[in-house]
């Protein structure tokens, strides 16, 4: 369908629909689910930091004062959106394969409420954005990420399997929520408005993930060298989404009020506007290792815990970028790197074993019980 075509909320909504039949998740639950765009308040009606520090916020993109800051504003709205529907992408196949009712339940409200987050997103852009925005929206709906079309390499990646599942949800999302909370704090009051509700939903896709991994290293019959190794393959694509290091567009998107730290509520220091990208991953990294901490408190006693990978472990983003690495941090040679990298990240024999698990072994990943 043309661009031209778009010129109402409505149009975009008639889209939505076809897009949802088309990658295969229109299930009655999510068919009947009531998509709306939800706001909630803000910390401050003022703008927090930059150099609009003290000024109401903006209720309208006309009332932002430049145009670098609105084409701004709407590249981070245009990015948000589009890894909402990239994750629906990457996980519509899990329904073939759900090891309980519980976890179909607990899929299919992850993946409506993904599609709500870009349901959100696009409601901005239409609203606020004119042309431009519904152009943006539609094409939302025209990416795919099983064609390799999404804007975030890490968007394009597959999600095979339930374990995959578990810790994309547990450390993607984990990345979504450092960048919600970022947003958050934004200058323009609809985009920040829109990050509370978001917030609430994203803690239960969290949620989804930290306690199915539990539930698998509890179950013990995916072995844990496994386990790691999907741990080793999501945590670092989770570094690579907060960016280049020593980055201006997120040095300018907090000078412009766009987007704080995540830890802009109870950091009183000045911001390191050379290492905006730099400071929010090592916050991240640091809630990781407490998150696999916890996770290693059900690994049975005699076995090796589970780990954390160095922050320059198989990195294509940043100062460490296509840089070898292993695990722990160690540099190594281009034919020691070869074998540490197929020795940590997932091979097709572990797919294959993990699907003839996923088959044939019904108790493979525990009941939802008591995780602490």
């Amino acid at each position: 369908m043309p661009a031209s075509r778009i010129s109402t909320f409505d149009d975009w909504v008639d889209l939505f629909r076809v897009w949802r039949n088309d990658i295969g998740v229109n299930y009655p639950e999510i068919e009947n689910f009531q998509f709306e765009a939800k706001f909630g308040p803000t910390r401050s009606n003022e703008i927090e930091f930059g150099s609009f520090k003290g000024r109401s916020k903006w209720r309208r993109v006309l009332d932002i004062p430049d145009q670098r800051i609105r084409d701004g504003l709407m590249n981070l709205i245009v990015y948000q959106g589009d890894t909402e529907f990239a994750s629906v992408e990457q996980q519509r196949k899990l329904f073939e394969h759900c090891p309980s009712e519980h976890d179909r339940k607990s899929l299919c409200r992850v993946v409506t409420e993904e599609m709500r987050h870009g349901w959100q997103m696009c409601h901005l852009l239409i609203h606020h954005y004119g042309y431009g925005g519904r152009v943006e929206a539609q094409k939302m709906l025209e990416r795919r990420a099983f064609e390799q079309k999404r804007l975030l390499g890490a968007f394009n990646q597959i999600v095979d399997n339930w374990l995959d599942f578990f810790t994309y949800t547990d450390f993607v999302d984990r990345d979504g929520k450092f960048q919600l909370t970022m947003l958050s704090y934004s200058g323009f009051e609809p985009l920040a408005q829109s990050m509370n509700p978001m917030l609430r939903e994203e803690s239960f896709h969290l949620g989804t993930g930290h306690d199915g991994i539990k539930r698998i290293v509890r179950a013990e019959v995916v072995p844990l060298d496994i386990v790691q190794k999907y741990i080793n393959k999501w945590i670092p694509v989770s570094y690579d989404l907060f960016g280049v290091d020593q980055s201006s567009s997120a040095h300018w998107f907090y000078v412009w009020g766009l987007k704080g730290r995540y830890d802009e509520a109870q950091n009183e220091q000045a911001a390191d506007l050379g290492h905006m990208n730099e400071h929010n991953r090592y916050l991240y990294y640091q809630e990781c290792l407490k998150l696999i901490e916890q996770i290693n408190r059900h690994v049975p006693a005699g076995k090796t815990p589970l780990y954390c990978p160095d922050l320059r472990f198989n990195r294509h983003i940043g100062e460490f970028s296509g840089g070898h690495f292993s695990v722990a941090g160690e540099p190594l040679s281009d034919e020691l790197w070869a074998v540490h990298k197929r020795e940590k990240l997932p091979q097709p024999e572990d797919i294959k074993l993990l699907n003839e698990i996923q088959d044939l072994e019904p108790a493979w990943v525990a009941p939802k019980g008591n995780m602490e």
